[in-house]
């Protein structure tokens, strides 16, 4: 697939975004870049299915205490790729979101709570069903899609072995788990495994991809 990232149209997004007036803290250049990026993708239909997948972005913004915060900017409901503005990524406390890594189980409801009570914003949209698995991979930016390409191979019954002939090492496969906190904490156990790899391959799931 070709590259559609453009340097000009990239400032365009951050002289548009990064300096976005309203609630404090509400943009910056990573979250304008995170926009422009996210567009990019959910303007491919081959990558995002019935409008599928999420894309997010680590960074800082300030809170109404007017202290500077560790945030996760990510996907929320109701917004599709193609045209998300900063307002479709609302931004979560990442430490919090991290620290219930420790835990050994978590039911959807307690974890969307758990999403919820984090927001900078408490009248933002609900972060993605797959936040936590987000927020537990170390790069910055992460794009997760549901790639046609991608799921002709991870949907077979030997998708493994196919998957390790066409890519080898680039990619490191992760069993299939329901979306959720158990998928989160499996995909970052996979991922610090194998920290040299360029993305992950969710089995009969889809492709997570990140970035510095």
């Amino acid at each position: 697939m070709q590259s559609r990232w453009s340097d000009d149209e990239a400032r365009e997004f951050v002289a548009r975004y990064a300096s976005l007036p309203g609630r404090e803290g509400a943009s910056n250049e990573d979250v304008a870049l995170r926009v422009y990026t996210s567009r990019l993708i959910g303007r491919e239909p081959a990558l995002v299915l019935h409008g599928g997948g999420n894309t997010s972005v680590k960074t800082r913004l300030v809170d109404d205490a007017g202290e500077t915060v560790d945030v996760l900017c990510v996907k929320g409901s109701g917004w599709d790729l193609d045209a998300i503005e900063p307002a479709g990524l609302p931004a979560v406390r990442l430490d919090g979101l991290r620290k219930l890594r420790s835990r050994t189980s978590m039911s959807d409801e307690a974890m969307v709570n758990a999403q919820r009570t984090r927001l900078l914003d408490a009248s933002a949209p609900n972060p993605s069903v797959e936040t936590l698995l987000h927020a537990f991979l170390a790069p910055k930016f992460v794009d997760h899609s549901h790639a046609d390409a991608i799921l002709a191979l991870v949907d077979q019954p030997e998708a493994e072995s196919i998957a390790r002939e066409v890519f080898g090492d680039t990619f490191a496969l992760v069993p299939y788990v329901m979306p959720g906190f158990a998928l989160a904490k499996l995909a970052a156990e996979v991922y610090e495994a194998h920290p040299e790899v360029q993305g992950l391959l969710l089995l009969k799931h889809g492709l997570f991809t990140f970035g510095a």
